[in-house]
């Protein structure tokens, strides 16, 4: 099972363009504060987003959106996001080293 989420999150990754990772680079300058710059946090109770599958970042933001997922902080965020921004954010913490 992990190895077809693997294939999934590749192929999906792979479907990115650069418009996309430019876009997402503009709107994560709103994460700058928590998840750090290039969304490398230096601050344990905040994530490193850097160079996670775009499937999982934007999965985890819409669970957030929608309520799946609760955090005072990223619940009111992700509430204001359209499912061009979580994708485009996604292409580019994907990007990111």
């Amino acid at each position: 099972m992990k190895m077809l989420w693997m294939l999934l999150a590749m192929g999906l990754s792979f479907s990115a363009t650069a418009a996309d990772i430019a876009a997402g680079e503009t709107k994560a300058q709103a994460c700058v504060g928590c998840h750090g710059a290039q969304g490398k946090s230096l601050v344990p109770t905040f994530p490193k987003l850097a160079g996670q599958y775009a499937v999982y970042v934007e999965d985890q933001l819409r669970a957030f959106k929608n309520g799946e997922r609760k955090n005072p902080m990223m619940t009111p965020f992700a509430a204001g996001l359209s499912d061009a921004d979580m994708s485009e954010l996604a292409a580019y913490f994907e990007a990111q080293k």
